[in-house]
């Protein structure tokens, strides 16, 4: 294997030849060993030997989620005896799927990792708290795992929630940093309020932040990183990743993106032409991987809307950046005229500060058009109260949503049923 944080660093059109001849490499491939992309590529009467440049990706049909869910298993290119390990995706759009790993797949995502550490200014004297699962099938705390190791750093595996732990070991074990999802740092930072923890004297000086955004797209900080940096003089770092890439997108010191990885895998944003967008404009992630052994992926649509910027980073990286997700494109809400994405609608929430906690759920009412209720978890239940909530997002949305008050315990049923790795705050009943 040859995979280096160093790809980044080549020259723009350095970067574009090697992923040419990675491309090629990965077609041919697929036109071997995958029982889904033989089968594709007849279907489509495509010649793979025929794509010899960037250019030539947009002759080739697109792959959906759908093709996964139906069909999993024809994407593997390795008997079964070769496969090491088995991830599944979390199911945000629909059933979750399987993705199978080789060794080679493993250390392919170390070295990701490795990749992605490096880019947030990782280093062998760091030492990580891990504040996520590591088992469930999840990929991500598997693999953040296997990067700090491939770093050289001190990992502690704690895993997710529970506050009083988590700082329990900060104040003990005395780590430099943590990887968790922003809004747990919101409750780290209220759990040391309320305990009188002076936050700003342990030794934790930055944070990767996972599965939620930090940034707005225009790359300032959005209201729950505001709400982190305020009280918390430590750096934030954002990462962006998928199962299905076996990949992330991570920001480096100068936070202006999340930093293609060009030796791993190939990215276009496209529209719903399945035509590329232009630099700034939204764009659904498609994702081509490059050196995955057991179930590589080509022109993948992973239901991602972001931006691109394809300019030098002032760190020296030339790799293509990637924006804060956007939205889910099957998440898009059309509600009374206003169409609204759920990561805009909950910072807003994040904003409110009589809100303690809240889930959305979306709807088709009987007019088959799209309704919202927020559950929200409120400082009081006083009618000044809810006066304040519905005035602010009347104002800010232009549209009123349904909402219904409940509480904390009733919010924690509704955020982490039974079996569920990642925290829910989106819920869509659609038809």
């Amino acid at each position: 294997m040859n995979y280096s944080p160093e790809a980044a660093f080549q020259s723009i059109e350095e970067i574009k030849s090697m992923q040419e001849i990675k491309l090629q490499e990965t077609i041919a491939y697929l036109n071997t060993y995958s029982p889904f992309y033989r089968e594709f590529f007849s279907k489509a009467r495509f010649n793979p030997s025929g794509i010899k440049t960037m250019e030539d990706l947009g002759v080739i049909p697109v792959t959906i989620k759908e093709d996964l869910q139906q069909r999993n298993e024809d994407f593997l290119c390795v008997p079964r005896n070769k496969i090491i390990e088995y991830s599944s995706t979390s199911g945000t759009l629909g059933n979750p799927v399987s993705i199978m790993l080789t060794e080679n797949d493993l250390q392919r995502l170390a070295c990701n990792e490795y990749a992605s550490f490096v880019s947030a200014d990782g280093s062998v004297n760091d030492v990580y708290q891990l504040m996520l699962t590591l088992d469930r099938q999840f990929m991500a705390g598997m693999a953040y795992y296997m990067g700090i190791q491939k770093l050289g750093a001190g990992i502690i595996r704690l895993g997710p929630g529970v506050p009083s732990l988590q700082w329990e070991t900060i104040l003990r074990l005395k780590p430099t940093a943590i990887v968790t999802v922003p809004s747990f740092i919101i409750k780290l930072i209220n759990y040391a309020a309320e305990h009188k923890i002076d936050i700003n004297s342990t030794t934790v000086k930055k944070a990767i932040c996972v599965g939620e955004n930090i940034r707005n797209t225009d790359f300032t900080l959005n209201p729950i990183g505001k709400n982190i940096t305020d009280a918390w003089n430590i750096k934030l770092y954002s990462t962006y990743a998928s199962t299905e890439m076996q990949t992330a997108f991570t920001e480096c010191s100068e936070c202006r993106g999340g930093h293609l990885q060009p030796d791993l895998v190939i990215v276009e944003l496209l529209d719903e032409m399945n035509k590329p967008v232009k630099a700034g404009e939204p764009g659904e992630v498609t994702i081509t991987t490059l050196g995955v052994e057991g179930m590589p992926l080509l022109r993948y649509k992973t239901g991602d809307i972001c931006m691109y910027d394809d300019t030098p980073c002032a760190c020296g990286r030339n790799s293509l950046r990637l924006s804060p997700v956007v939205g889910r494109k099957k998440q898009m809400i059309k509600f009374k005229g206003t169409t609204l994405y759920p990561p805009a609608l909950f910072d807003l929430l994040h904003e409110m500060e009589d809100v303690i906690d809240y889930v959305a759920e979306v709807y088709s009412n009987e007019m088959g058009t799209d309704e919202v209720l927020i559950y929200i978890v409120p400082v009081d239940y006083s009618e000044t109260c809810n006066r304040k909530i519905r005035a602010n997002l009347q104002a800010r949305l232009r549209v009123s949503p349904h909402i219904k008050y409940i509480t904390e315990e009733e919010i924690k049923k509704i955020q982490m049923p039974e079996g569920v790795r990642k925290i829910i705050r989106f819920i869509d009943r659609r038809d």
